[in-house]
């Protein structure tokens, strides 16, 4: 049933007058009478009884006229709810972040959610891999990612992260060069972030221990990037971890970073390539800004 039809009976209804309805909706009467023709014709009713005195609703069209105002009502606030998401005043934006992004993610989301207060913008910590699957099942609207992404996934490189050595204050320090490095972290006891917790920053660390041939030790693994710092601060051990990781170092903990091409890897914000959603320009533009800026 059209709604073009519903709100040519609802006019009629409500001016009683088959001219004055079409005068309201800027049609001609003939063309108001076939419109409500062919509403009958799909309701099998009569809808009115015209007279001198105007058009009447029957008890068939006062049925549908309750149901009607309903349904045109709804359908006008839903035009409405879409123009202000597609105006970005209104929506719902799901934004996931890994810990290479542990920085940069959450002062872009409230940067945006500043400029949008309508949108309703949720963050979540996550690996890239878990993002690129939550992007494919529509769960999540962007993500903060480790690069490069898969073919079904569209990104936009918006910084580097590279390790860095997280030492206790007062620790030894590596000697300059490959050589001095390869023979601290063979040395070395390190306190470790679980691979299923971090599979980029392990696939990076190992990487870097297959460039540097050497294969130091762990000490203790956990889940978490703050126990991580935390257990490298109480003098538990040294352990390798994004330079990013500066935004959220705890006192007693110093970072040197590795200049190492096995070390460096990209971090860009990606998203579906089929991706519908109108809030996402928005916020990709708002990304964009802030790099420029």
């Amino acid at each position: 049933m059209e709604l073009r039809l519903l709100r040519s009976f609802i006019a009629v209804a409500m001016n009683q007058n088959f001219g004055a309805a079409a005068k309201a909706l800027s049609t001609t009467q003939s063309a108001l009478t076939k419109q409500i023709q062919v509403l009958e014709r799909q309701t099998a009713s009569t809808l009115f009884t015209r007279g001198r005195h105007g058009a009447a609703l029957t008890p068939a069209g006062e049925a549908l006229l309750a149901d009607a105002v309903d349904l045109v009502r709804r359908a006008d606030a839903l035009t409405q709810r879409m123009e202000r998401v597609a105006a970005g005043v209104e929506g719902v934006l799901n934004v996931g972040f890994g810990m290479s992004a542990i920085d940069v993610a959450p002062r872009a989301v409230a940067a945006f959610r500043a400029s949008h207060p309508g949108i309703d913008i949720k963050l979540e910590d996550m690996s890239s891999a878990r993002q690129f699957a939550a992007l494919r099942d529509g769960t999540l609207s962007v993500g903060f990612v480790r690069m490069p992404v898969p073919q079904d996934i569209a990104a936009q490189v918006i910084r580097r992260d590279q390790l860095a050595l997280a030492i206790p204050a007062g620790g030894t320090v590596p000697e300059p060069g490959r050589k001095g490095l390869r023979a601290w972290l063979q040395n070395q006891a390190l306190v470790r972030l679980v691979s299923a917790r971090g599979p980029g920053l392990a696939a990076q660390t190992n990487e870097l221990f297959m460039d540097l041939k050497c294969s130091p030790t762990t000490v203790y693994e956990t889940s978490d990037l703050l126990t991580v710092v935390a257990l490298v601060a109480a003098g538990a051990g040294s352990a390798l971890v994004p330079a990013s990781t500066s935004a959220i170092l705890p006192d007693g903990v110093r970072l040197i970073a590795i200049d190492l091409e096995s070390a460096i890897w990209d971090i860009g914000v990606a998203w579906l390539r089929e991706s519908t959603n109108p809030l996402l320009p928005l916020f990709l533009g708002a990304i964009e800004s802030r790099a420029r800026a």
